[in-house]
């Protein structure tokens, strides 16, 4: 895992200062080595360049006084090959060729093979120097090859263009500014602040989009105006003409049948146990999260099983005892001991456990923030931050995690609502009924969300206004000229036939995941640690799309394919648990006790004020409410927090504020 950047002007010289500036700003990233390249297009002069970091010996950056318009930056987290063979920017064979890459292909070694056979030699053992390899080979449709999490810049001087892209996922990110005269780009934000003439502007439809619809990290767009990302599954060529953008994948429309019902689990089973075996491939110690739920256990106990039973892994990598890292609280409405602790008799792993606190999140919420670089859903990713320091302080280098698993197999409570419509519309009246009837009682539900929901399923769509969950906060805390300004409807997909499968395809795409996988990338690289999805391999996704919906949800049990293909691997009180929590923290209540002092000092600030975007005295009673215990209003109350927390830092650049860049890890 890495951080990468690069500056590209079409039309005058970059300042080598410029890239060394946003490659710093991504120490975090790789504190293990750094490098560069220059390049002058027109004299096709390339010089690699190094810095204090560099395990390798070269021209230092500080001292490159030639003319160069393209840059490239590198800070490595040397996960594979721990050599300096694995140094970047890294060439192939004659120079023509240069890449930055961020992440892990890892069936590198499997690809790398074919190559060889196909007479391609390595100097190492990357799975860097087999991407490059594979462009040579194969050109853009290498990426149909590779099985991981990428974001990476291949820079083609035959062709005067650079090739870059991000992994299916999209769990390794990739940002970049275009203004028709430079192509910059980075693993993180920050990294193009550090451009001498970028403005930090906030973009307004985004932050309409978080205040009054909760999403995140929907669209190409970011909370920074003219600052872009690539969405997963796509790539970009970046030439003097232009930018050009393509989707390499999707998620096909193709149903999976098998002549037994037992085959669909033990498919399931096979593609989830060779998902783990492909990221346990590691150079350095590796670890598991645990947070008790079915997803992390279930990779806990798979993982256990390949790390003991054969010779999946080094065992140096992993010790007597597989680690794994849990967050906990005192108050047992959030804690998850009890679940944890039967995978750890299970298995016999090695616990390792922090209790987050009110006190210790208000106290970095600063260095939070500047490591999350925008605006997030809630505090629980707070509990994953602090997960992530303990394992580095363990050791542990690369962690499993299941990321995913929530979004991929029904996870979620409106997944129901949408198998409601789906038996609605094909007149399946039996089989709504045992589907309600399962649902009730295997459900944590309340009458008055699950009612207008069931009949929104139920009626025609004109009438469908009427039965909606009406809340009556509303937007009513947002200014009305703002939201009239600024609000928009998206379009739900409809990719399928099945409506359960385009809720899924939905939150898989743009609504859920893209921000869970914001917080994993930032909360992981901000220690230094690489963080490894199991259920998020392409092959895995592909098949559970392709599944009936009884093996998503039946008769109110979510996940049902991963239970049965679970039978004598997880603990059974795990394994047949209907509640979920995950990493979580006790938010509803820390806003109404710790936090109640800071967040009304946020409220009565002039700069909250001001914005034009609060409604200042709805957002007053709001507050008061939910702390009375009159309603619920946590989820709305940390938008307007952290949205003026995130203005402050990166747009006020308000010179009481925290130095925040500096407050370190």
């Amino acid at each position: 895992m890495c951080g990468i950047t690069g500056a590209y002007s079409f039309k005058g010289s970059i300042n080598p200062d410029c890239i060394k500036r946003m490659t710093d700003s991504l120490r975090h990233r790789g504190p293990d080595d750094e490098g560069f390249l220059a390049v002058d297009s027109t004299s096709g002069k390339v010089v690699s360049l190094t810095g204090i970091d560099s395990k390798t010996y070269g021209p230092r950056i500080e001292e490159f006084n030639r003319s160069a318009n393209l840059f490239l930056g590198h800070r490595r987290l040397s996960v594979i090959d721990l050599s300096p063979l694995g140094h970047q920017p890294m060439s192939n064979e004659d120079g023509t060729l240069w890449i930055v890459h961020n992440g892990e292909v890892y069936n590198f070694i499997e690809i790398r093979n074919k190559l060889e056979s196909f007479g391609h030699h390595f100097k190492s053992r990357t799975d860097t120097e087999v991407i490059l390899h594979a462009y040579e080979e194969w050109g853009t449709d290498c990426l149909k090859y590779f099985n991981g999490m990428w974001a990476f810049a291949i820079l083609d001087l035959k062709r005067k263009r650079m090739f870059c892209s991000r992994d299916r996922a999209g769990v390794k990110p990739f940002y970049y500014l275009y203004d028709g005269k430079r192509f910059c780009f980075a693993s993180e934000i920050k990294a193009l602040l550090q451009i001498d003439d970028f403005c930090a502007e906030a973009n307004e439809r985004i932050i309409a989009d978080y205040l009054l619809s909760g999403l995140l990290d929907h669209t190409h767009e970011t909370f920074f105006k003219n600052n872009h990302q690539l969405r997963p599954g796509e790539y970009l060529i970046a030439e003097s003409n232009g930018l050009t953008i393509k989707s390499y994948w999707d998620i096909e429309i193709k149903e999976i049948h098998y002549p037994r019902k037992e085959d669909y689990a033990e498919r399931f089973y096979e593609l989830l146990a060779d998902s783990i075996r492909l990221r346990l491939r590691t150079d350095v110690p590796i670890g598991t999260c645990l947070s008790g739920g079915l997803d992390s256990s279930s990779i806990v106990c798979l993982a256990n099983k390949l790390m003991f039973e054969g010779n999946h892994i080094d065992h140096r990598w992993v010790g007597e005892r597989q680690k794994t890292f849990s967050s906990c609280f005192e108050d047992t409405i959030y804690d998850e001991r009890r679940f944890i602790e039967s995978v750890i008799q299970h298995t016999k792993a090695e616990k390792n456990y922090v209790f987050p606190s009110a006190d210790a999140f208000f106290e970095e919420m600063p260095q939070l923030l500047w490591h999350q670089e925008e605006p997030f859903g809630s505090t629980s990713i707070y509990a994953q931050w602090n997960v992530m320091r303990l394992a580095k302080e363990r050791g542990v280098t690369v962690l499993l995690d299941g990321q995913g698993g929530d979004e991929l197999l029904a996870g979620y409570l409106p997944s129901f609502y949408a198998l409601f419509k789906q038996t609605i519309r094909q007149v399946a009246i039996a089989s709504l009924i045992k589907e309600v009837k399962g649902f009730l009682k295997h459900q944590d539900w309340r009458i008055d969300q699950f009612i207008p929901r069931v009949m929104a399923a139920l009626v025609p769509d004109v009438f469908k206004p009427l039965f909606q969950h009406s809340n009556p906060y509303g937007f009513r805390w947002v200014k009305e000229r703002f939201k009239k300004k600024y609000h928009r409807n998206f379009s739900k997909p409809n990719r399928f036939e099945n409506e359960l499968n385009n809720y899924l395809y939905h939150i898989f795409k743009s609504a859920v995941l893209p921000g869970l996988l914001h917080y994993e990338d930032r909360n992981s690289m901000a220690y230094s640690i690489e963080t490894r999805l199991p259920f998020l391999d392409y092959r895995l996704v592909e098949f559970v799309f392709g599944l009936p919906m009884e093996f998503k949800i039946r008769e109110g049990v979510t996940k049902t394919i991963l239970r049965k293909a679970m039978e004598g691997v997880l603990p059974e009180e795990v394994r047949n648990r209907m509640d979920k929590m995950g990493f979580v923290t006790p938010e509803a209540d820390w806003f109404k006790t710790k936090l109640r002092d800071p967040i009304r000092e946020i409220f009565n600030s002039k700069s909250f004020s001001e914005r034009g975007i609060f409604n200042i005295a709805h957002v007053h009673k709001t507050f008061q409410d939910h702390c009375n215990g009159k309603v619920d209003n946590h989820s709305m109350i940390w938008r307007c927090v952290n949205l003026e927390l995130w203005l402050r830092t990166f747009i006020d650049k308000n010179p009481s504020s925290p130095d925040w860049k500096n407050s370190g890890n």
